[in-house]
């Protein structure tokens, strides 16, 4: 699934990095914070790899 936006891409790779224990969590906020509890590494993973080219900034 890949991501729709450079935001969800960016917040993706932040949930990624603090489930793998390379950042706390207590430094995640919002988007990135729900999205490091509610799913997997490998979905974390599938939207981080997203290539950023051609996204918008935000989904609107």
């Amino acid at each position: 699934m890949p991501a729709s936006s450079k935001a969800q891409q960016k917040a993706a790779g932040a949930a990624l990095s603090a489930k793998r224990g390379e950042t706390p969590r207590s430094k995640l906020k919002g988007a990135s914070k729900e999205m490091a509890a509610s799913m997997t590494e490998k979905q974390l993973a599938d939207l981080a790899s997203t290539k950023r080219k051609g996204l918008p900034d935000h989904k609107g």
